[in-house]
């Protein structure tokens, strides 16, 4: 979905990675996270923005347009964005590098909403699915679905509270996107997720390394 290109220790050249693009001036992905902890830490009970706990290297996109990458959607410019390609449905997936409590979720339309058919109209949302396909998002029950409106995607509207009870311990949220107002493909600007960590996790803990029994 993009490419990552490992830096060289032995010398001073800093490769372009995704976590830099996410956190400016951050040389990897572990001072991000610390950095991120350190803000939940401060937020005195406040939502903080969970964009920063985003594993990139196992988040992806199914039937995305090529050049359209999910990573764009984190990168605060929505003139870029992520495009469905075949048809108007979308899945994004989206893990975490620790669990985290998910209380509301912000949209905004592609290019600033210039074409309002693009928008996503319907959203299901998946906690903690796996490889979830087109098929299996329309034989599983979804946590949650959303139906938005123009209103919703707009740059500065606020953050859609999502029903926080069932969003308590999460390490991947799936997005099926079903359908949009009406064009052929789907378009989304941006995305941000607000909420928590839990302290003390860490999805590398969890996650069997290779050689590993």
């Amino acid at each position: 979905i993009y490419t990552h290109i490992k830096s060289n220790n032995n010398n001073n050249n800093n490769s372009y990675t995704m976590a830099e693009a996410l956190f400016p001036g951050a040389t990897d992905a572990a001072a991000a996270a610390a950095g991120a902890a350190s803000a939940d830490a401060a937020s005195n009970g406040q939502p903080i923005d969970l964009n920063p706990h985003i594993d990139t290297q196992q988040s992806y996109a199914k039937n995305q347009a090529a050049g359209t990458p999910l990573s764009n959607l984190f990168i605060g410019d929505s003139t870029l964005g992520c495009k469905s390609d075949a048809d108007e449905q979308l899945i994004l997936h989206i893990s975490f590098r620790e669990f985290v409590k998910i209380k509301s979720i912000q949209f905004v339309a592609f290019n600033n909403g210039v074409d309002p058919e693009l928008n996503p109209s319907k959203v299901h949302l998946f906690v903690n699915r796996e490889n979830l396909g087109f098929e299996d998002a329309e034989d599983v029950d979804p946590q949650q679905t959303l139906h938005l409106t123009a209103e919703d995607l707009k740059q500065g509207s606020a953050p859609i509270k999502l029903k926080y009870v069932l969003y308590q311990r999460v390490s991947s949220l799936t997005l099926f996107i079903e359908d949009n107002q009406g064009a052929e493909i789907t378009a989304l600007g941006a995305l941000k997720l607000y909420g928590h960590t839990v302290v003390g996790t860490n999805m590398g803990d969890f996650k069997k390394q290779p050689g590993q029994e």
